[in-house]
């Protein structure tokens, strides 16, 4: 079972404050949508894939004359080259980024708030005062959990530190992406594996346990039997998650249990609309090829068709 990404940030007493997790972790890339891969049972998985999902949510909102239209604009983004066709290369870089969009909101969400200079960059004082100003003044005696206030801002600054590549003290955008997002870079994995062991470790000895494996996952509660799942969990930490068999995840079973060797979906995704699309086999796809399949891509599904079509600058 995964672990959700660590580091939410939330508004408290008109002040942004790094409050201690109660969410879960997330180390591997969102799903390109949530149906199953089935071109025999419809096509929605491709249609996800290839808009986003926010951008499917209802079905069938546009006539055959608009959806055309609306996605000739669509690939006029893809074809980023501008010679009429889209490569394997463009669209898997596509698709891709319809992958990261989540990435990129929540860093525009926050680049707002901490770049209060408005120079392009993000110091560690910078992001420091703006989440615990108010509360390093007072020591954090004005929070309940002192303590958890106090690590979270150590964990902030290491996390911070390894993700300042050139290590001046400031973030670029890029690496403010990698501070908020460390699951998304290779050079931050140790970062994403230590805070990991971390949360779960509750004995401190630098490594997890069977016990605390579950009780990150399940806690039961006046005698509530253990579900199937958990029965499951314990079948997986023994034979799968502990390689070397001693009883415990040290950080390299933990590297490959949160952070697999991943397939690159968004590149099996291209090359299969590809495959699908392209009639005359020349590896790539021409407009005309592509409303000939508006029923593989199903674009009239489209409804929030405004976010696909800006002209944004990272396309």
């Amino acid at each position: 079972m995964q672990l959700l990404l660590l580091g939410t940030l939330a508004l408290f007493v008109g002040v942004t404050v790094a409050v201690p997790a109660q969410e879960k972790r997330v180390h591997h890339k969102p799903d390109l949508s949530d149906h199953a891969h089935d071109d025999a049972h419809g096509f929605q998985y491709d249609h996800e894939a290839f808009l986003g999902k926010e951008e499917a949510k209802t079905f069938d909102q546009l006539s055959p004359e608009e959806s055309k239209e609306r996605l000739g604009k669509i690939v006029d983004k893809i074809d980023t080259n501008k010679d009429g066709f889209v490569s394997h290369a463009e669209l898997h870089h596509w698709i891709k980024h319809r992958q990261r969009r989540y990435i990129e909101e929540n860093v525009d969400k926050h680049w707002k708030e901490y770049d209060q200079n408005k120079d392009g960059k993000i110091g560690w004082t910078e992001y420091k005062n703006t989440t615990y100003g108010y509360y390093m003044d007072v020591e954090f005696d004005d929070v309940d959990d002192k303590a958890s206030y106090k690590a979270m801002l150590t964990r902030d600054e290491r996390r911070f530190t390894s993700a300042d590549r050139d290590g001046d003290g400031v973030a670029t955008r890029e690496e403010f992406t990698a501070f908020l997002h460390p699951e998304e870079f290779d050079y931050m994995r140790h970062i994403v594996i230590q805070e990991t062991i971390e949360d779960i470790d509750k004995n401190g000895d630098g490594k997890i346990d069977l016990q605390e494996y579950i009780g990150d996952m399940f806690t039961p509660e006046n005698g509530e039997n253990e579900p199937d799942w958990v029965t499951t969990e314990k079948k997986h930490f023994s034979e799968f998650r502990d390689m070397n068999k001693d009883g415990f995840l040290d950080a390299n079973e933990v590297s490959h249990w949160i952070l697999p060797a991943e397939v690159d979906h968004a590149d099996n995704e291209a090359r299969h609309l590809i495959h699908e699309t392209d009639k005359d086999n020349d590896g790539r796809l021409s407009i005309s090829e592509i409303m000939d399949r508006m029923d593989f891509i199903k674009v009239s599904t489209i409804t929030d068709f405004g976010m696909l079509v800006e002209d944004h600058d990272e396309l």
